[in-house]
């Protein structure tokens, strides 16, 4: 059975693919865990967020959240990710919605905090 809600994992995107191999690398523990849940690009790589909606809906979803890999809410969320949701949402006949972005996550300050431990744990060279 297919579930009809799908998780979006948005970067911004980058024509460097190794920049793009760090954001799918972060994202594998998600797309490992939660069904139905994919990494797509605002720009710049693929797969775009399009691209995902016309696949996954072609499966069966209809519902879409879209979680951006982002720091902060700048022009591009305020902005520009909104008008691409509405545009694709209209264009597909599906609901997506616009999570915060996961820096306003108090988890990931936590993370932060435990990776700059790691590293004052390291040796000096």
């Amino acid at each position: 059975m297919t579930s009809t809600h799908h998780i979006i994992l948005l970067a911004h995107g980058s024509s460097d693919r190794r920049w793009c191999e760090t954001f799918e690398k972060l994202a594998e523990p998600t797309l490992n865990s939660i069904e139905n849940s994919t990494i797509a690009y605002m720009e710049l790589a693929e797969p775009s967020m399009d691209t995902v909606v016309t696949q996954a809906k072609s499966q069966g979803a209809s519902q879409f959240t879209v979680v951006p890999l982002f720091l902060a809410a700048g022009r591009h969320l305020r902005k520009d990710v909104p008008a691409m949701i509405k545009a694709i949402s209209e264009e597909h006949a599906v609901t997506m919605r616009l999570a915060d972005p996961i820096g306003y996550n108090p988890q990931l300050g936590l993370a932060i905090r435990d990776v700059v431990q790691e590293e004052l744990a390291k040796p000096a060279e």
